[in-house]
C-alpha cells in the first residue's frame, strides 16, 4: 500500500503492518472525537512514526498514485476531523 504523509511525500507500507496502523489510527479518532489535543497530538506522531518506520521512502518524482493520505504532523484536530471518514484515515 502506498500512503502519502502530506507534506512529506510517499511511503511503501506493506500490508502487514496495517492491523498495526490501525490500532493507532484508532486512538488518533478517539482523541479527535473527544477533543483530547495533548492524546490527539501523541496519537498523530505515533500514527505518522510507525509509518515512516515501517515504509519505505519512494524516489519524490514517483509517479505512484497514493492508497491513504495521512496529515502532517503539525496538523491540528479540526484539521484531522476533516480527513476522517467512518473508518479513520485507514480503511480496514
Amino acid at each position: 500500500m502506498i500512503v502519502r504523509i502530506l507534506g512529506e511525500g510517499q511511503l511503501r507500507v506493506p500490508n502487514e503492518h496495517l492491523d498495526a496502523l490501525n490500532e493507532l489510527d484508532a486512538r488518533l479518532e478517539a482523541a479527535v472525537n473527544a477533543g483530547d489535543e495533548e492524546g490527539f497530538r501523541g496519537a498523530l506522531t505515533g500514527l505518522l512514526e510507525q509509518v515512516r518506520a515501517v515504509g519505505t521512502k519512494l524516489p519524490d518524482d514517483s509517479l505512484e498514485e497514493s492508497d491513504l493520505f495521512l496529515p502532517p504532523e503539525d496538523a491540528t484536530v479540526d484539521e484531522v476531523k476533516e480527513l476522517l471518514g467512518e473508518e479513520g484515515l485507514i480503511p480496514g
